[in-house]
């Protein structure tokens, strides 16, 4: 079965994981799982609504005169993906605003787009002398750095964090998941022993997550520290297929299909004893994009309609973000989540019903300050026990 998704990829539907047509690797997270969407209506300028999960600001990041955006990272003030230029798609980069959009496609690129950003840098990769090259960049065009490793013939990268970039490249015709720090030469094939396909999609504080093709025929959830022989087989009890997207803060997600059932959004601390069902009450199929700082975020079919979710560690406590788009609105998918000390980032995209185009989307929370009431209990808690221990003592 073949899926046409918002990047303009193939992809080939096979034990409930799709594999790029583009080359053997596994999808990449956001590119996986997705169904032909429905149509749905304008996004334009910001919205404020809110509802049980708390007030959330919509925002349309496509750059004016542009008609087709998906953003893909966030952190900092920083998000990242694409916009299509001329039919073509460029890596860019923004900061909140439609307006700060900056086009990142290097020079002598024909395309390219940006899957993650972390701490000023992203990556993704860049079509240069008619080859996918893996791409880092620092905030500007002119800052593209090739890391696609000597001798391959495809090559990209899908996650950044600290000095560390993560993705795949295909050598001999194998798909193998890959690390870099900064430079070609640094290049890392963490494929364990027996695989033949494997890709990297997440990085954090020194921990790797991806997919891996096994020889008994089935795509694990994978997690890495480092090296090939660090491999940690997340594939839950009795699932067919599974693939971890994103990791942070030893939380891991991704998607895993059980007993040859739906894909549901899934939740990892470490092993695949950990695993937990992220789908929601009433979902067809779902899956998780992104995680950081104890929220997941990912997307969930519910009523036929494909909607940005968010998570916050079980399926009851899962946040219909698509209800925030503007009336109208019945499609969205969040690729990736942020907060500081004041809000909360998610980004993805929405689709334009008179266009039928994605464009990139920015959902920001304030994260609300505790309750005098709450700070009163917590504080009376504090009382009860040191007059608890006074008393023993």
């Amino acid at each position: 079965m073949w899926v046409s998704f918002p990047e303009g990829r193939e992809l080939f539907k096979s034990e409930g994981i799709f594999a790029c047509q583009r080359g053997t690797a596994p999808a990449p997270p956001r590119k996986m799982l997705r169904l032909q969407v429905l149509a749905i209506a304008i996004l334009s300028g910001a919205l404020v609504s809110s509802a049980n999960a708390g007030v959330w600001t919509v925002t349309d990041l496509n750059p004016a005169s542009l008609s087709y955006s998906v953003a893909y990272g966030v952190s900092g003030n920083q998000q990242a993906g694409f916009a299509r230029v001329g039919g073509v798609n460029h890596a860019g980069l923004w900061s909140g605003s439609a307006a700060s959009w900056l086009d990142l496609n290097p020079a002598g690129s024909t395309s390219s787009e940006a899957n993650a950003v972390s701490g000023g840098q992203q990556v993704g990769y860049a079509v240069v002398g008619g080859q996918l090259r893996a791409s880092l960049w620092s905030s500007s065009a002119a800052s593209w750095v090739n890391l696609d490793p000597a001798g391959d013939t495809y090559s990209e990268a899908y996650g950044v964090s600290g000095d560390q970039q993560v993705g795949t490249s295909v050598l001999g015709y194998q798909s193998r998941a890959s690390l870099w720090n900064g430079t070609a030469a640094s290049w890392i094939d963490l494929s364990p022993a027996g695989s033949t396909i494997s890709a990297a999609y997440g990085v954090d504080a020194g921990q790797q997550v991806g997919a891996t093709y096994l020889p008994i025929g089935q795509l694990h959830a994978s997690l890495w520290t480092g090296s090939a022989a660090s491999w940690v087989d997340l594939n839950p009890a009795g699932a067919t297929a599974s693939a971890a997207t994103a990791v942070s803060g030893g939380q891991q997600v991704g998607s895993a299909g059980q007993s040859g059932g739906p894909q549901h959004a899934s939740l990892w601390t470490g092993s695949a004893a950990s695993w937990v069902d992220l789908n929601p009450a009433g979902s067809t199929i779902s899956g998780a994009n992104g995680v950081s700082g104890g929220r997941q975020v990912g997307y969930a079919y519910v009523g036929g309609a494909e909607h940005a979710s968010l998570w916050s560690g079980s399926a009851t406590s899962w946040v219909d973000l698509g209800a925030f788009l503007p009336v109208g609105y019945s499609e969205s998918e969040a690729s990736s989540v942020w907060s500081d000390t004041q809000f909360v980032y998610v980004v993805g995209w929405a689709r334009n019903h008179l266009t039928l185009d994605y464009e990139a989307t920015l959902w920001t929370q304030p994260i609300p300050e505790p309750s005098c009431l709450a700070l009163l209990c917590i504080s009376g808690g504090l009382l009860i026990r040191a007059g608890r221990r006074i008393h023993s003592n």
